[in-house]
């Protein structure tokens, strides 16, 4: 008798095993597809993403235009360019400015077309 339900004893901690082992692996596999099933999900939204970042960046390019600029002036906001009645006249340019202005432009000059130097 002893070793009847010794044996029991063993074999009912041995099925307890099995379906514990049985019911996390299935809970693993579950899992498993739930993450598969996200991963496409994401793949979706990056791919849709990409493609607002693509029309995004266009449509910012189209924005940079100074055709684009000068149409949305014109239209949306209703202006044009100054009369001469609305411009100032600044006065000249203190004479170090000056002199700056003509030493910059000397070495301008010495460069060249490309800003290369002349040998």
């Amino acid at each position: 008798m002893r070793r009847k339900s010794s044996f029991l004893l063993l074999w009912s901690v041995a099925v307890a095993a099995s379906v514990a082992a049985f019911c996390v692996l299935l809970t693993l596999r579950v899992r498993a597809i739930e993450m598969g099933y996200e991963l496409g999900r994401m793949h979706g939204q990056l791919g849709r993403l990409r493609e607002v970042r693509r029309v995004l960046e266009l449509e910012v390019a189209s924005y940079q235009t100074p055709e684009r600029v000068d149409l949305v002036a014109r239209t949306l906001l209703g202006m044009a360019p100054p009369g001469s009645d609305r411009m100032l006249r600044g006065r000249a340019l203190p004479k170090v400015l000056d002199a700056e202005r003509q030493a910059v432009r000397g070495v301008d000059d010495e460069r060249g077309p490309g800003g290369a130097g002349i040998r």
